[in-house]
C-alpha cells in the first residue's frame, strides 16, 4: 500500500509547499507533459474540462506542467502546478513557473515569469498574475511590461480585458515607441484602435518637443496626441499652450483650441484656435488673435493671424485689426484692414522691425488722431510714415499733405514732417479757420503739444485778428517764401514771416467769401476718428462701467411721493441763466518782419463774425 502513503504525505506537505517559494526551472530543461484529463478527472458537480457553460467563459485548459498536486483545500478545489506551466483559453495563452488552478471558479493564479499572449500580437509579462476565465480578465502585478508591435508599456500593475482587448493601470505607467516616450499616473489602452488615454501628470517627450498636461489621448498608429485641459508643449522654436486640441508627433503640427498661444523669444501669438507647423515654422490663428512684441511693448489684434517665423513675418486681417503700443503713460492705437509685422529671421539680427498697415488706416493717441490710406511704422527708429491723403488732428489743428512722417522720442511725439501740398488749419474761439499752406512743413511738439510749425517754400497764410475773443477785427493775409507759426497750448499764437513777405490786412466789412479760404482748403472734422472707432467694440480694453441698481422704494415712500399738490402750495423759483464763460484771449499776430505792414483798423466798431 505504498501509493496511499505517498498520497497522504503529499497532502500533509501541501500547506508548506504553498508558503514556500515557487521553484523556477530553466526554460530549456525537459519536463514531463501532464495531461489534466488523465490525472485528475472532473469531480461530481465540477465543470467538465473543455465544456463551456452558458453565460461564462470557456474552461481554462492546462497544456503543460512539470509537476501537479491536486486536492480539496478548505472546500476549494485547487491544482498546484510547478515547472514550465502553460494554459490556454480560446486565443489566449498563459505561461508561468508555477500556478494555482481553481477548478470550480475557472480561475488561475500564476507566479514568477508570468506571460500572457493573445493572438500572437500582444504580450504581457509580470511577476504575478490572476486570470479569470469567466470574466475573461487578467490582472498582472510586479514589473509589468506590455508589448505589441508598436509600443512598450511598463507599470507596477495592469488590468487587461481579454474580450475587449483593453488594458488599464492606476499606479503610473511609462510608454515608449520608436519616436516618443510618455509617462502618466493613470492610463487606458485599447489594442483594437491602438489608442491610449492618459490622465494625471501626463508627460510626453518627442525628439523635438515636450508636452505636459492632465488628460491626453494618444493614437499609437497615427502618432497624434489629443488633449483636454491646460496643455504646454516646449519646442526648439518656442513654447505652445492651449486648453484643448491635438498634436501630431510625426509632422509636428499642432491644432490648438481655447486660449491657444505660441510663446517665442520675441513674440507671443494667441487666439481661440491656433494651428502651428513646427517643421515649416508657420502658424495660423483665428478668433480674438493677439500678437505681442516683447521688445517694444507692441500688441496686434485681429480676427485672423498668419505667422511665418522662418520669414520673420506676421499678417493680421479681419475685423479691423488693431495695433496697441504703450509708451510710458501714452498709448498709440492704430487700426486698418490688414496689418503686417516684419521682424528678424531666425539667426539674423540686422533686419529692421517694421509694421505695415493698409488700407483705411486710423490712428488714435491722446490728443492726436489721424487717417490715411497706408502706413509704415519703423519700430526701430520710432518713425511712422503716412501715405496717400493723410490727415492729422492735434487739439483744434488739422494737418494735411501728400505724405507725412511722425517721429517720436522717449515714447512721445517729437516732430512731424509734411511733404508736398502741406496745409495747416486751426479753429479759433469764434470758429474762424486760420489757414497756412506751403510746399513742405515741419511741426515740432513739446510734451505732446504742438509748439511750432515751419512752412518751407511758397508759404501763404490767413489769420484772423480778434478783440478779446468776442469779435473779429479783421484778417491778415500773408505771402512769403518761408514762414513760422508759434502755438501756445496748441492754439495759434503768432506768425512770423521769414523772407520776401507780402502782407495785407482786410477789415471785416471788406471780406469776401473768396478771401476766407486758401486754395486747397478742406476741413475733415467729421472724419476725425474716436477711440471706439479705432479699437472697435470687440477690442475695447477699457473697464466696463457697472450699471447703477435702482433701490426699491417702500409703499410709504411711494404714497408720500404721490401726495396731491393741494396739500401745500409751492412757488416755483426762477433762476437767472448763468453767463457763458468768457473765452481766453488769443494774442494778436506780430507784424511781419518785412517793410510791408497791414493797414490800420477802422475807427468804427468792428462787426462780429462767426
Amino acid at each position: 500500500m505504498a501509493f496511499p502513503r505517498y498520497f497522504f504525505l503529499l497532502l500533509a506537505l501541501l500547506p508548506l509547499l504553498g508558503q514556500a517559494q515557487r521553484p523556477t526551472l530553466p526554460r530549456d530543461t525537459p519536463v514531463p507533459t501532464i495531461r489534466p484529463k488523465a490525472i485528475l478527472p472532473a469531480a461530481p458537480g465540477q465543470r467538465p474540462p473543455g465544456k463551456k457553460v452558458a453565460g461564462k467563459g470557456a474552461p481554462i485548459k492546462l497544456l503543460t506542467a512539470g509537476a501537479l498536486v491536486g486536492g480539496d483545500f478548505n472546500g476549494i478545489k485547487i491544482r498546484k502546478l510547478l515547472g514550465n506551466v502553460s494554459f490556454q483559453q480560446e486565443d489566449t495563452f498563459l505561461y508561468c513557473d508555477s500556478a494555482y488552478q481553481y477548478l470550480d471558479r475557472n480561475q488561475v493564479e500564476a507566479f514568477s515569469n508570468v506571460r500572457v499572449l493573445q493572438s500572437d500580437t500582444m504580450t504581457i509579462t509580470g511577476d504575478k498574475g490572476f486570470f479569470d476565465g469567466d470574466k475573461r480578465t487578467a490582472r498582472m502585478t510586479g514589473n509589468v511590461v506590455m508589448r505589441d508591435p508598436r509600443i512598450t508599456l511598463t507599470t507596477p500593475s495592469l488590468d487587461y480585458d481579454l474580450n475587449r482587448k483593453t488594458a488599464s493601470y492606476t499606479e503610473t505607467g511609462h510608454l515608449t515607441d520608436p519616436q516618443n516616450t510618455l509617462d502618466s499616473q493613470q492610463g487606458f489602452y485599447d489594442t483594437n484602435s491602438k489608442v491610449f488615454v492618459f490622465k494625471r501628470g501626463v508627460h510626453l517627450v518627442t525628439p523635438d518637443s515636450e508636452l505636459n498636461n492632465d488628460t491626453l489621448r494618444y493614437n499609437t498608429v497615427s502618432k497624434i496626441a489629443y488633449f483636454e485641459g491646460p496643455t504646454r508643449i516646449k519646442g526648439k522654436s518656442g513654447n505652445l499652450y492651449a486648453e484643448g486640441g491635438n498634436y501630431n508627433t510625426l509632422t509636428r503640427v499642432s491644432n490648438f483650441k481655447r486660449n491657444a498661444k505660441i510663446d517665442t523669444p520675441n513674440y507671443l501669438l494667441g487666439g481661440d484656435q491656433l494651428i502651428y507647423d513646427e517643421a515649416r515654422l508657420y502658424g495660423v490663428a483665428r478668433g480674438h488673435v493677439t500678437l505681442i512684441s516683447k521688445k517694444d511693448n507692441l500688441t496686434l489684434r485681429g480676427d485672423v493671424g498668419r505667422y511665418w517665423r522662418g520669414l520673420g513675418r506676421t499678417k493680421l486681417y479681419g475685423g479691423r485689426p488693431v495695433v496697441r503700443n504703450i509708451s510710458e503713460k501714452d498709448t498709440l492705437y492704430l487700426a486698418a484692414d490688414t496689418l503686417i509685422s516684419m521682424e528678424a529671421r531666425p539667426g539674423q539680427t540686422t533686419t529692421r522691425t517694421v509694421l505695415y498697415a493698409y488700407p483705411k488706416v486710423k490712428i488714435f493717441r491722446g490728443n492726436l488722431q489721424g487717417i490715411c490710406d497706408s502706413l509704415t511704422y519703423d519700430r526701430q527708429d520710432s518713425i511712422i510714415y503716412l501715405n496717400r491723403n493723410p490727415v492729422l488732428w492735434q487739439a483744434k489743428n488739422q494737418l494735411t499733405a501728400d505724405s507725412m512722417q511722425i517721429r517720436s522720442k522717449r515714447g512721445r511725439v517729437d516732430e512731424m514732417r509734411l511733404y508736398a501740398n502741406a496745409f495747416a488749419v486751426s479753429q479759433d474761439t469764434l470758429l474762424n479757420f486760420n489757414q497756412t499752406k506751403g510746399r513742405n512743413m515741419m511741426a515740432y511738439f513739446r510734451d505732446n503739444k504742438l509748439r511750432r510749425i515751419d512752412v518751407l517754400g511758397n508759404a501763404e497764410s490767413i489769420f484772423y485778428a480778434l478783440d478779446n475773443d468776442t469779435a473779429t477785427t479783421g484778417m491778415n493775409r500773408v505771402l512769403s517764401a518761408n514762414m513760422r507759426m508759434l502755438f501756445l497750448d496748441s492754439k495759434l499764437n503768432k506768425i512770423t514771416v521769414l523772407s520776401n513777405p507780402e502782407a495785407k490786412f482786410i477789415p471785416p466789412h471788406e471780406l469776401k467769401p473768396d478771401d476766407e479760404r486758401l486754395k486747397g482748403y478742406s476741413w475733415h472734422a467729421k472724419e476725425r476718428p474716436t477711440r471706439r472707432q479705432v479699437l472697435g467694440k470687440q477690442f475695447d480694453d477699457r473697464p466696463k462701467k457697472r450699471k447703477a441698481t435702482k433701490k426699491k422704494t417702500s409703499a410709504t415712500t411711494r404714497r408720500t411721493a404721490t401726495a396731491p399738490a393741494t396739500l401745500k402750495k409751492t412757488t416755483p423759483k426762477t433762476t437767472a441763466p448763468k453767463p457763458s464763460p468768457t473765452p481766453k484771449a488769443v494774442a494778436k499776430p506780430t507784424k511781419p518782419a518785412a517793410a510791408v505792414s497791414p493797414p490800420k483798423q477802422p475807427a468804427t466798431t468792428p462787426t462780429p463774425r462767426r
